[in-house]
């Protein structure tokens, strides 16, 4: 097939790309999971947002060249997905409202077990497309909903690291009593993932005190550089380039992205289930990324969560959303290749 890479892309395609799964070097793996969403819902529909606003990307990237050439493509959504989804957000919603339920609780215990269906079938799914060599991006639903694919790639890249952008540390443990809670994603990674060994997270400003607690008695494994403490370095007249540095500096050679799009600006992602003033702007997290390619780094695999479409339709999440997993996806290959471009 000719491909023109300035020319319209194929409709359904990501990023209006004609590659099919087997031939592309990057696979997309859609999660539309949001059952333990506290606050506002959406991000089930986030990877299709995503896919749909993936097709007004320019394929030419002013930084990273050419990621299209190494083929992207995206999984169809698996319909069990979508049916745990349905039965989790239904049992899940009085207990949220409620703001938890006893141990025990029938209801809480079947949202549980339909997490863990989840999380098997992810990690099955995540580790057969490593195993064929794939670079993957999972693109979520909720920050929970990833953790199957973070396994994968902790048992494939044992030591690895996660750099964490987020405006939520995500380290709270069974939140509103939820095993596998949006909020209690990096609490299972650290007590779960002994192949995970650093967990390095930016952008907070939303943190518990027992999450800091957490933090301080992780004897360095959780290194937090929260919102506060970046715009104040910043303020200061500390560069962006400089903190990047001491960012990256803790995480290991091979590095997961983990990216829950409400560590920017909610002005870029206004739709997110929750949104929190703060955060980063979109050339200081592709900076971010870039700073660990630029380390001599290696990225092997990645997440994009909490996008969420607008109620009436708006897709600027999703706009917002495409570009920066596109980003991600460049400068992951070309960390692969030692950091050249093509």
């Amino acid at each position: 097939m000719t491909f023109d890479p300035g020319a319209p892309g194929l409709p359904g395609h990501a990023f209006g790309l004609p590659h099919s799964v087997d031939d592309a070097r990057v696979v997309l793996v859609p999660v539309p999971f949001e059952a333990t969403t506290s606050y506002g819902g959406g991000a089930a529909e986030g990877p299709a947002a995503v896919l749909r606003a993936s097709a007004q990307v320019d394929l030419f990237d002013l930084e990273t060249g050419r990621p299209y050439q190494d083929g992207i493509a995206m999984l169809a959504e698996e319909p069990r997905v979508r049916a745990w989804n349905a039965e989790a957000k239904r049992l899940a919603a009085p207990i949220v409202e409620a703001g938890g339920a006893p141990a025990g609780d029938a209801g809480l215990a079947r949202v549980n077990a339909l997490c863990e269906q989840l999380n098997g079938w992810l990690e099955r799914t995540v580790s057969g497309l490593i195993a064929d060599g794939k670079l993957v991006a999972t693109v979520g639903g909720d920050h929970g909903s990833v953790y199957g694919a973070i396994a994968a790639h902790a048992h494939a890249y044992p030591g690895m690291g996660i750099l964490h952008l987020d405006a939520h540390a995500d380290l709270r443990d069974a939140y509103e009593g939820f095993t596998w809670s949006h909020a209690s994603i990096f609490h299972n990674v650290l007590h779960r993932l002994p192949e995970v060994s650093a967990l390095v997270q930016v952008g907070l400003r939303d943190v518990s005190e027992d999450e800091h607690r957490l933090v301080e008695a992780s004897g360095g494994r959780v290194i937090i550089h929260t919102d506060p403490e970046l715009k104040r370095r910043g303020f200061d007249g500390e560069p962006w380039a400089r903190q990047v540095d001491r960012i990256v500096s803790a995480l290991p050679r091979s590095v997961y992205l983990s990216f829950d799009i409400d560590g920017l600006d909610p002005t870029l992602c206004p739709h997110t289930g929750t949104p929190v003033p703060g955060g980063l702007s979109f050339p200081e997290a592709t900076a971010l990324i870039a700073g660990v390619v630029r380390s001599g780094r290696r990225i092997v695999g990645m997440d994009l969560d909490e996008v969420a479409p607008g109620p009436e339709g708006d897709e600027w999440d999703g706009n917002v959303g495409a570009r920066l997993l596109y980003k991600m996806i460049g400068w992951a290959l070309r960390s692969q290749r030692g950091g050249e471009g093509r």
